[in-house]
């Protein structure tokens, strides 16, 4: 019996299918595509503006990586990795996320694989999923702190875990932000925001 391979799609916006089909599926290019509860989500590729601000702070990350040797292990981008939630139906792939550790189960990777950090960069029409249905989501899979960076605001909520629900913190320039997950790293958001500006949009 010939197995067929599902096709993802733009036209498949809304459409509602299985965690186990949409991660086998194939995606057709130009498009970024998530699964929500059950239901296909699928987005624009986001433009300059928002790949300014996810290379700045993974340029803050790498040149912390590279100076305290063992406190990174993986620093992935969207395409690099996944977050998958059976429970949920619901497949995630952050802007960036950050593992402290390398995975445990390679059989099993990203549904065993908890990044300690995962950023989420707003783009035009992606408010409700990064501020609302990623909060929870991030939270049920064990992510220790989600940072989202919204420069139309100029500000970072960060979301830390605390006795199994997340505390708020608001960051704004000037301000840097430590954690204590990695010790020594002070994020500049400033340095984000300014990158956003320099590319206009």
């Amino acid at each position: 019996m010939v197995k067929t391979t599902i096709t993802v799609g733009p036209q498949d916006a809304g459409r509602r299918m299985s965690l186990a089909k949409f991660d086998t599926a194939e995606a057709q290019a130009g498009y970024l595509y998530e699964l929500n509860k059950g239901i296909v989500i699928v987005s624009d590729v986001p433009d300059r503006r928002h790949l300014a601000q996810v290379d700045e702070v993974r340029q803050q990350l790498s040149v912390y990586r590279a100076a305290q040797p063992g406190q990174i292990n993986t620093i992935a981008a969207g395409s690099d990795c996944k977050i998958l939630l059976p429970e949920e139906e619901s497949e995630r792939h952050p802007d960036i996320a950050v593992y402290k550790r390398p995975p445990d189960d390679e059989d099993n990777l990203w549904a065993n694989w908890v990044p300690d950090i995962v950023v989420e960069v707003i783009s035009a029409g992606s408010e409700h999923r990064d501020y609302v249905e990623k909060r929870q989501e991030y939270l049920l899979f064990g992510v220790r702190e989600y940072w989202v960076v919204d420069a139309d605001r100029e500000e970072v909520l960060v979301l830390r875990r605390w006795a199994g629900r997340w505390t708020e913190r608001v960051v704004r320039p000037p301000k840097v932000y430590t954690t204590k997950l990695l010790p020594g790293f002070a994020f500049h958001c400033a340095a984000v925001f300014e990158a956003a500006r320099a590319v206009g949009g």
